[in-house]
């Protein structure tokens, strides 16, 4: 079984993030980089089914940022096989369009060897979950999202999709198929920076070189700011009653109702 996992940097939101002078979008020189969380978990759910079914796992991204080696060098120490990077003439740390990103990923992987294609169900910098899906389309191959376990079975998988309030069912899936990943069965493993540097003077990242990227649509911001205080919180004080007494005289002076 080879399986595919589609991977990409996102905005670390533990950092301070400020707005470009235009204020359609995040200011990339002061942007840190880190792995999407969900793609990390499409890893780890790839290295599990490498453990237990003897699968080779490539993973392969676009590098927007000019910092995708160090994520493509911990995949490595953890577990995946071979690592792929797509590289072009990108505005560096700038958000790719969903459709360009997923129309790049499509041209590689269709040149790859796979049973499986696994990418995480959505990115702290969109949240549209749309890469999967698309990906799937280009491809012509089955989808199926929100997937929070993935079991080999006979010519086929056994994918565990999680519905609304916590509800799960198990779907019979004939391979090839893009999966988008929510959640592995655990959660992601550890690499050690010992490790990540080993990988980084043993392993190969194989480069794939995109001349002119593709024409898509895509939605355009037209203003990002940060949220403005227009007033404080009024704190009501005293027991239910007194309190909905309040909110009553509050509702009629605004002539609410």
């Amino acid at each position: 079984m080879n399986i595919v996992v589609a991977v990409k940097q996102v905005p670390d939101l533990i950092e301070e993030l400020e707005i470009n002078e235009e204020g359609t979008g995040l200011d990339p020189d002061v942007l840190s980089f880190v792995l999407n969380e969900f793609d990390d978990h499409a890893l780890e759910e790839a290295l599990l089914l490498k453990e237990e079914a003897g699968a080779t796992v490539t993973v392969v991204g676009v590098d927007t940022t000019g910092e995708l080696d160090q994520a493509l060098y911990t995949a490595i120490a953890k577990g995946a096989d071979k690592a792929v990077k797509i590289v072009g003439d990108f505005e560096e740390g700038e958000r790719m369009p969903t459709p360009i990103m997923a129309r790049l990923l499509a041209d590689a992987i269709r040149e790859m060897d796979y049973d499986l294609v696994f990418v995480g169900v959505q990115a702290a910098d969109d949240l549209d979950g749309q890469v999967a899906p698309m990906l799937a389309a280009l491809l012509g191959l089955p989808h199926v999202g929100v997937v929070v376990g993935v079991e080999k079975a006979d010519g086929a998988v056994k994918v565990h999709k999680e519905f609304w309030g916590g509800i799960t069912a198990d779907v019979l899936v004939e391979t090839p198929a893009v999966l988008g990943i929510q959640a592995a069965r655990q959660a992601p493993r550890y690499a050690p920076v010992s490790r990540v540097r080993q990988a980084m003077k043993e392993a190969t990242i194989e480069e794939i070189e995109v001349d002119d990227l593709p024409e898509a649509p895509d939605a355009s911001v037209c203003r990002m700011f940060i949220p403005e205080a227009t007033g404080r919180a009024e704190m009501l004080e005293g027991d239910e009653e007194a309190v909905a007494g309040k909110i009553v005289e509050i509702l009629k002076e605004r002539g609410l109702v």
